[in-house]
């Protein structure tokens, strides 16, 4: 197992993590928390090589996905980087990725009523000035894309409900400090009770941000 004590708080820069093999040639991967090697909830930033494909295959715990650069496909269409979409229990696909692609990855960590399969592409929340936008929520779990220039009012990270509770969050762009750890690009984090008063941001910052499911 690694990192599945939820009561830890966990800080990874994914750029310092190497590479592992997975067990299709092409795909590699840099595990953040996993249960078991190749089953149960898991974590992970994934890469495709050029030309490199997954076989089809069911997700029965779900599976929920950030593209982080290039373009990954399936049998549904392509994601270009910025797209976020979810398959729920019970779905399957064959994805491939034509130039390569990176991906961040969460596996087996759907609620079983949880049903809604979600495609949208974050890069058109650029064009509307909005701070946040609410990308899937079900019970407890909330999933926000947000965006903070220098001159946001952290207030608006207290309407998020993110003060206190257990949060997820990975840095899209820009650079963030928690608890005095600097987090840059691609950074995750994992907090069971997030202290707003230990967050601060000195460049244009864009996460995303889980709440709550953990």
């Amino acid at each position: 197992m690694l990192n599945m004590d939820f009561l830890q708080e966990v800080f990874i820069k994914t750029d310092k993590e190497p590479w592992q093999a997975s067990p299709m040639a092409g795909v590699w991967r840099k595990p953040l928390a996993r249960e078991e090697a190749e089953r149960g909830h898991a974590t992970s930033v994934v890469k495709y090589d050029a030309g490199s494909f997954f076989r089809s295959h069911p997700h029965p715990g779900g599976e929920e996905i950030f593209v982080i650069k290039g373009v990954f496909s399936d049998e549904s269409g392509d994601y270009p980087a910025g797209s976020y979409f979810r398959n729920p229990p019970g779905t399957s696909h064959a994805p491939h990725s034509k130039d390569g692609c990176e991906l961040f990855v969460k596996l087996h960590q759907f609620s079983v009523t949880d049903r809604k399969q979600i495609n949208i592409d974050t890069n058109d929340f650029l064009k509307s000035g909005k701070s946040f936008h609410l990308l899937h929520e079900h019970q407890n779990e909330k999933v926000f894309w947000i965006r903070l220039n220098l001159s946001s009012d952290l207030t608006l990270l207290k309407q998020l409900e993110i003060n206190n509770n257990a949060v997820e969050l990975l840095v899209i762009k820009g650079e963030l400090e928690y608890k005095e750890k600097s987090l840059n690009q691609y950074a995750w984090l994992r907090v069971p009770c997030f202290n707003l008063d230990c967050f601060t941001f000195k460049t244009e910052l864009t996460a995303l941000i889980k709440l709550g499911h953990f």
